[in-house]
């Protein structure tokens, strides 16, 4: 099978599957079946694709698909491996959540075969992004994730839903149109360097030509790449979305936004950024993430402190950590890139592991606030232990992984003479602290409400939630060899320029 074949089925395996999602609901009494078999299907081969490409990266080096417009190197191998490894497991307990929902009523029939179309659609668009070499379809997917997200955040037609994907629609939507302003100016000064549109539009080619583009144009360009795609990605103060759509979405779909739709945005940036710092040295853009990303953190941090709702603290936990690799990037050096990227990836896995985490309590509770929320080490004792490991990796401590993350950034501010911007990084986080430990005592200990039976919904709520645990605790411990030569690679190559270097040395 040819680079072009695999990147190819890599995007039209979770295409084909919305549709055929979408088509169930013609069918009778067998739809449920069919939804779910389709569903199982797709993420499951998105999973196999996605490592079977990210195998090849590590192995040969960069690779390319339909003409170049499609290219996988060791940085979007790292967000391709999110993406496939995030959407199997939130895709399981996907399954389990919407069976409770289907009891319960929240869901019917024809509801069901929209939510798996779109959860298939939302993992095409998101593939899409980081597989894009072709700097126009790169906008154009980012854009597509938040047409096929927003119909599942307000997929049960509650006012607070469409409410929160109405304002998810029209903040990104402004905001990702600055990053289209920002892409066509770099587009029109590439055209005029390479006199080629066909190569013009292509990152690879840019990236080869950077040097000869004009300083004024890629400055105004990133400017407004960053406040776009940023308010995709949740950045203060472009965040305001952010909060209301992750509480008001489905614990699944708030699990693929937080921790996969937001590294997707930030991949974007980071493309613009390499081409940014080749014409106008790296202080430009160091500066603008070490601001961007402190304020991100201190805003997060205080407004976490005052949340009652448990999923509007996770999102803005979210625009925490966001902040945190923005920072790690702004930092600089071999070491903040390592770290920001690898934080990229803990993040991931502890978000997901959390929101799905929320979405058992609900369950058991309908309710997400901290007053109504108690007792839960004697309702659902195993979704307690999950939710404790969880918000101890999420403040830091060892031996998970966002420890090893946040010590490595650190380590590079402290290396690049940062010494009381990583005093502050270090005070906000302890805020953070605060806020978590405040939820831990207010919702596992305490007498259960009364009318809430002791016992979890399904095991299919509960082994996503294990396994992120174990990959949770293994990475806290060990860096796999093949994870380390993808995160070097990354690194050499938004150091140095070069996008041949695909794979660390």
């Amino acid at each position: 099978m040819t680079e072009t074949t695999k990147l190819t089925w890599l995007l039209l395996i979770p295409l084909l599957f919305s549709l055929a999602a979408f088509a169930a609901r013609w069918l009778n009494g067998t739809r449920r079946r069919v939804v779910e078999i389709s569903h199982l299907l797709s993420i499951s081969l998105v999973l196999v694709m996605s490592l079977v490409t990210v195998n090849k990266v590590v192995s040969s080096g960069q690779i390319f698909g339909l003409g170049r417009w499609l290219h996988v190197d060791s940085l979007s191998a790292i967000f391709l491996l999110i993406i496939g490894a995030v959407g199997f497991l939130v895709g399981i307990y996907s399954i389990g959540y919407t069976r409770h929902d289907l009891r319960m009523g929240e869901l019917d029939d024809n509801q069901l075969s929209t939510y798996y179309s779109l959860f298939s659609l939302f993992l095409f668009s998101m593939l899409l992004v980081v597989t894009a070499n072709n700097i126009i379809m790169m906008w154009v997917a980012v854009e597509a994730t938040t047409l096929g997200s927003a119909f599942l955040v307000g997929i049960y037609g509650r006012q607070a839903s469409l409410e929160a994907a109405w304002k998810y629609v029209i903040i990104c939507t402004v905001g990702v149109a600055f990053g289209l302003y920002g892409t066509i100016l770099v587009y029109s000064d590439a055209f005029n360097v390479m006199q080629v549109p066909g190569d013009a539009v292509l990152w690879t080619e840019i990236m080869k030509n950077a040097q000869a583009l004009d300083p004024s144009l890629i400055k105004m360009a990133f400017i407004f790449v960053l406040v776009g795609f940023g308010t995709k990605a949740g950045l203060f103060p472009m965040h305001t979305w952010l909060p209301d759509a992750h509480s008001e979405a489905p614990s699944p779909i708030s699990a693929l936004l937080s921790g996969v739709l937001l590294n997707c945005a930030l991949l974007v940036v980071f493309r613009f950024a390499a081409i940014t710092n080749l014409v106008l040295g790296q202080d430009f853009v160091q500066n603008l993430f070490l601001v961007f990303g402190t304020l991100s953190i201190a805003a997060a941090a205080f407004f976490m402190y005052v949340q009652r709702d448990i999923k509007r603290l996770l999102a803005y936990s979210s625009m925490e950590n966001i902040g945190l690799i923005v920072l790690a990037f702004g930092l600089g050096g071999s070491v903040g890139i390592f770290a920001g990227l690898l934080q990229a990836i803990n993040h991931s896995l502890v978000k997901a592991l959390m929101f799905c985490t929320t979405g058992n309590i609900l369950i058991k509770y309908r309710s997400r606030s901290l007053d109504q929320v108690k007792g839960l080490v004697q309702a659902i004792p195993f979704t307690s232990v999950l939710l404790i490991i969880g918000a101890f990796a999420l403040v830091g401590l060892p031996p998970f992984n966002i420890f090893v993350s946040k010590f490595f950034i650190v380590t590079a501010g402290l290396g690049t003479g940062h010494v009381w911007l990583m005093i502050l990084c270090l005070l906000l986080l302890i805020i953070v602290f605060a806020a978590f430990f405040r939820v831990i005592a207010s919702t596992l200990f305490g007498e259960k409400p009364d009318g809430i039976v002791k016992g979890e919904s399904n095991s299919l709520t509960l082994i996503p939630g294990a396994v992120f645990i174990l990959l949770i605790v293994t990475l806290g411990l060990y860096l796999p060899s093949e994870l380390t030569t993808l995160l070097d690679g990354a690194s050499d190559m938004l150091l140095n320029g070069d996008p041949s270097q695909a794979v660390g040395r």
